[in-house]
């Protein structure tokens, strides 16, 4: 199993980045992907999940109405779409892989139950 992320960059505030998780070894339709981030001198914050038994999806708080997540499971690829960016939204990015079935509305931004991660790409929001 393996995860690449990418599509990181710097963009000013108010930009919009998309980033990239490619799975390899495995197939999207059985697993289950989430993005995380972490900050410099905070806590790795769950920021999006989206579950391949149905396509549901979850968002942090901070993140609902600016970004959304998305899938091609034919090209095996979960997508990061972020839009008006904010200073806060500095961090790296990462993708990890959870069994579906431990995926619901109070588990899919508890990190201790992603299996694989990749290894990261750094957004950058700043004037």
């Amino acid at each position: 199993v393996q995860l690449q992320a990418s599509g990181g960059g710097l963009v000013q505030p108010g930009g919009s980045l998309r980033l990239s998780c490619a799975a390899s070894g495995f197939s999207l339709d059985r697993y289950s992907i989430g993005w995380f981030r972490q900050a410099p001198g905070k806590e790795r914050e769950g920021v999006s999940c989206i579950r391949s038994s149905d396509g549901t999806t979850y968002y942090a708080d901070s993140v609902k109405g600016r970004f959304t997540i998305s899938r091609d499971i034919a090209q095996d690829t979960v997508y990061l779409q972020m839009n008006a960016l904010k200073p806060e939204d500095t961090a790296v990015y990462y993708c990890a892989t959870v069994p579906t079935n431990l995926v619901g509305r109070a588990s899919w931004s508890l990190g201790s139950v992603y299996d694989d991660w990749g290894q990261g790409t750094q957004v950058t929001v700043s004037s």
